[in-house]
């Protein structure tokens, strides 16, 4: 059990509820921007709504989750039936972190041959990241949590560095003022997955206290919206500046 004051159990409960509702925003916002795209970019919206429609619904888990497994301010993170789950985000990220790459893939409408190589190389290191994390986030022993902190940041670096790479190598072939915001993409990528490592760390140096308990859930809700809403509306833009440099008309 960990016990939070007021405020801090407040901060939680509101930064669900703000990740909730921000999953949901997006997803409808996502899905109805369709038809200001080109067809050949709607993939890259359906893969942004699907991302953030199940981040969504497990936010909802999470959310009630924290109201079951809290009385009196004291939240139970033993792991036992009705005690805060933690799993429901590892569930998520598993579903939508191979989704939010393909997501990049799509508007970057590279050669098929090239996008398929992509593909075939980035989920299966998201999914080995996701796996190799979850033994060391629920883990109580330190030396756990470090070997398999350092195990999942294999697979991480190379993701951000293969998609770094070429999205530098997509830069050329953009038309005008599109260069630009696929170079901001670049770094929002960085940001925002670089966010997680950071509330993962907490779990390694901080204790079973309500701090680094508040810090890891505001920590990661953060990261995950920035990381699929943020990213997911950059990708709507450069959708539709590169439908519009195609000759799609401008008031869509």
């Amino acid at each position: 059990m960990v016990t939070l004051d007021q405020n801090q159990w407040n901060l939680v409960y509101n930064v669900f509820s703000f990740g909730l509702v921000s999953m949901l925003a997006c997803t409808i916002y996502t899905l109805v921007s369709q038809s200001r795209v080109l067809p050949k970019y709607r993939n890259a919206l359906v893969m942004s709504s699907m991302v953030t429609f199940i981040a969504g619904y497990h936010y909802w888990r999470i959310f009630n989750s924290f109201g079951e497994s809290s009385e009196m301010m004291k939240v139970d993170i033993s792991g036992a039936q009705g005690s805060f789950n933690e799993a429901y985000r590892y569930v998520d990220w598993l579903l939508t972190v191979p989704l939010l790459l393909v997501e990049v893939i799509a508007v970057l409408a590279l050669a098929k041959e090239v996008a398929k190589s992509l593909i075939m190389r980035l989920v299966p290191a998201s999914a080995a990241m996701i796996a190799l994390g979850y033994p060391g986030e629920i883990s109580s022993d330190q030396n756990t949590q470090v070997l398999y902190g350092v195990l999942s940041t294999i697979p991480f670096i190379y993701i951000l560095y293969v998609l770094f790479v070429e999205l530098t190598k997509s830069l050329d072939r953009q038309p005008a003022g599109v260069a630009d915001t696929v170079k901001r993409l670049r770094l929002l990528l960085i940001a925002t997955w670089g966010v997680y490592p950071i509330a993962y760390i907490f779990n390694i140096v901080g204790d079973e206290s309500a701090s680094s308990f508040v810090a890891i859930q505001v920590g990661y809700t953060l990261a995950d919206v920035l990381a699929k809403c943020v990213f997911g509306l950059t990708i709507l833009k450069i959708a539709r500046m590169k439908s519009h440099a195609e000759g799609m008309a401008a008031d869509h």
